[in-house]
């Protein structure tokens, strides 16, 4: 934690002294760990480019953020699953000069169930924003962090990145994807001045697990130690993506879960995993 600090302090610091603040933008910004990761860039002196599909609850939070952190925001509302949504944003950007030095792919959906009883629109659509959108968004803003030689990412995935999830079959695969892309791209820009970091939580207090709770009754059950908060999530998430860390996984039991997920045969995963859908169901 020391050494997060001092790194922070430093870029804080450095934007201080030049008088132009950093850019953060955040997508899925308008709820959950999205807009719990505007407050902490606002609060670190970050001006925000707020991306969702929502403007009303964008232009919300944006009043919000200039009120409570005298930060400059940019509201771009924005559906992007929507074909060459990224592209037509990250042209903007460069249009107004207000490309990132941190972009955050926080936007994702989750639908809980059966894969066979799911439509084959809802799997699409978990791909499209969980896998394309995000793909797309460090395809455009990416090149040029490393032409400039100075950035971070921070890309939101899951704990359920770690191992397979019956029930959550194609998000968790399509979280695994936003590890596996993180880590790879984490080594390959080891030397480039960016970083990549992928943000791992565990069940959080977020809109998205009240839908799942009203979807499937039986997550009521779920004790309340093992849900965290959507602030401290966040907190971490911000944190580590500062340090320029590879991996963040919030919560010690989350983490103690990840571990054992990469030291345990797969065989067993799928069958511990097969269990507990089965008792929720």
């Amino acid at each position: 934690m020391v050494l997060h600090n001092a790194r922070m302090n430093a870029q804080t610091l450095t934007a201080n002294a030049s008088g132009v603040r950093p850019i953060a933008l955040v997508t899925g910004a308008s709820s959950g760990i999205g807009e719990a990761l505007t407050h902490c860039f606002a609060q670190a002196g970050h001006d925000l480019v707020l991306v969702a599909r929502s403007a009303d609850k964008l232009r919300t939070l944006a009043a919000q953020l200039k009120a409570r952190y005298q930060v400059a925001t940019l509201v771009m509302p924005t559906d992007l699953a929507s074909p060459e949504a990224a592209q037509r944003l990250a042209n903007s950007l460069q249009r107004r000069n207000k490309v990132p030095d941190v972009l955050v792919n926080c936007a994702g959906v989750l639908e809980q169930g059966p894969f066979v009883h799911m439509r084959a629109a809802n799997h699409q659509a978990m791909i499209d924003l969980n896998i394309s959108a995000l793909t797309a968004m460090l395809s455009h803003l990416l090149p040029i962090m490393v032409a400039r030689g100075s950035g971070r990412v921070l890309n939101v995935a899951s704990i359920a990145a770690f191992q397979p999830v019956p029930a959550l079959a194609t998000y968790a695969a399509s979280k695994a994807y936003v590890l596996s892309l993180t880590e790879s791209l984490s080594e390959e820009l080891r030397d480039s001045g960016v970083s990549v970091t992928a943000l791992c939580p565990g069940i959080t207090a977020t809109q998205m697990l009240s839908s799942a709770t009203q979807a499937n009754q039986q997550l009521n059950k779920l004790p309340d130690f093992l849900i965290g908060k959507v602030d401290d999530v966040a907190r971490q998430g911000f944190e580590a993506c500062m340090a320029g860390d590879a991996i963040c996984v919030p919560g010690l039991i989350n983490r103690t879960a990840m571990l054992a997920s990469r030291g345990t045969p797969k065989w067993l995963l799928r069958r511990v995993g097969g269990l507990l859908s089965r008792a929720t169901s």
